[in-house]
């Protein structure tokens, strides 16, 4: 199973493949730049969410697991010190980083199809997302039962799980990014078995977007702007759809598949080629790029802080941070993209391994994450410093741990 097609790296098979990857590092079948890219976005994941019980406007702990609004399943463990840094901090990284991840899925799509056939593809995707799904939904009450902890005096594996079946639903925390994957991925695989070529056709009807980044860029903002605004008008900023196990953010669920399709339109080699290469012209304008996602993200925070402010001309102002929010997050995603294609093009022992094991990272984060916020909640620290020792712990007990995982032939053959 080639393992590029999900939103991980693959790992090196050989010596003579490790050559072929540094002599040409924008090939279809690996990209150094892009792993590395990935592999980086899972370790802001587990930061992300090792820092949001340390979020200054983290609600307090509910009173049960069953009482409305549920904010215990974004923030399952709430602590006492809070850092404002930490709101800057998780508010950049929801701007853009799950996008990019649709996006980074979507480059792998078209060749993977190509070359294992639709139904290879299928397969391969139910093996590498389905079943980690299946697995998370089994281990995500472990996940969360330190909210429950903090929710009452006299805890109970009984009263837990009573609570826990009077949801309604099944949180999965982090894990509900598989089923949408999933999802888009049996949607690309029926597009291109009922028109192998609808890529192509979509890419000749906007050839400039082959050109350039900026080019690219209107493209993703216009898109963007189409799926996502309307979206908000109508259900707001932090509506999530659930049932069962299924779980997503409904005002974002268009724009990360305008995203994911981008991720298709360029996965062509001709097209990386003139893209996604470390010479292109969007790896050589890094600062430019740079520059621009951290202007479009305090744009972008300021209206929110209008929004807060001024809550008459709340609907006037949240239009205006719907239309900052896409500009913010295309600028962020095309600015990470340059700064990897531009300084991440050379193989590194450390990354590689990290690369390996990122998935398992991905899949396995979140009950450390949760469990060491709950460790932490006696120590008298800063709240930079436990955000801080969260995520070192969290993400040392999740590499270390998907490395035993992939020991196992079965387990490897997954993550």
């Amino acid at each position: 199973m080639n393992e590029n097609t999900t939103v991980l790296p693959a790992p090196a098979r050989g010596v003579h493949h490790q050559s072929a990857m540094r002599s040409s590092p924008v090939s279809t079948d690996y990209n150094v730049a892009l792993g590395y890219l990935r592999a980086f976005l899972i370790m802001l994941v587990v930061a992300h969410h090792a820092v949001l019980a340390f979020h200054p406007f983290a609600p307090p702990p509910p009173a049960s697991l069953v009482t409305q609004p549920r904010f215990w399943q974004a923030f399952p463990v709430v602590d006492a010190s809070r850092s404002a840094f930490f709101a800057w901090f998780v508010g950049f990284n929801d701007t853009f980083f799950m996008a990019l991840m649709f996006f980074l899925s979507g480059l792998f799509v078209g060749p993977s199809i190509k070359r294992k056939g639709t139904a290879g593809f299928l397969r391969s995707r139910f093996l590498r997302l389905g079943i980690p799904f299946l697995v998370a939904v089994l281990l995500s009450p472990l996940a969360y039962f330190p909210a429950y902890l903090q929710s009452t005096a006299k805890p109970a594996m009984v009263d837990f799980w009573q609570q826990w079946r009077a949801l309604g639903n099944w949180p999965l925390g982090p894990a509900w990014f598989l089923s949408v994957l999933l999802a888009f991925d049996c949607v690309a695989a029926a597009l291109f078995s009922c028109w192998p070529r609808w890529a192509e056709a979509l890419r000749a009807r906007r050839p400039a977007t082959c050109r350039g980044a900026t080019e690219f860029f209107f493209m993703l903002v216009g898109l963007s702007t189409l799926a996502y605004v309307p979206m908000v008008l109508k259900f707001g900023s932090f509506h999530w759809t659930s049932f069962g196990p299924f779980t997503f953010q409904t005002s974002r669920i268009l724009h990360y598949g305008i995203y994911f399709v981008a991720g298709i339109l360029l996965g062509a080699p001709t097209v990386q080629r003139n893209f996604l290469e470390p010479k292109g012209g969007l790896a050589q304008r890094w600062p430019v790029w740079v520059a621009g996602a951290l202007g479009a993200f305090v744009l972008s925070a300021a209206i929110v802080i209008l929004v807060l402010s001024n809550p008459a001309k709340a609907q006037t102002w949240e239009l205006l941070g719907s239309f900052a929010f896409v500009i913010s997050c295309a600028t962020s995603c095309l600015a990470f993209l340059s700064l990897f294609l531009r300084f991440a093009a050379a193989r590194k022992t450390v990354c590689d391994n990290l690369g390996r094991n990122a998935y398992g990272i991905y899949l396995l984060h979140y009950a450390f994450v949760t469990w060491v916020q709950y460790s932490l909640l006696r120590l008298a620290l800063p709240a930079l410093a436990k955000g801080a020792l969260a995520f070192l712990c969290a993400f040392a007990l999740s590499w270390g741990a998907s490395n035993l995982l992939r020991r196992i032939p079965a387990a490897a053959k997954v993550i």
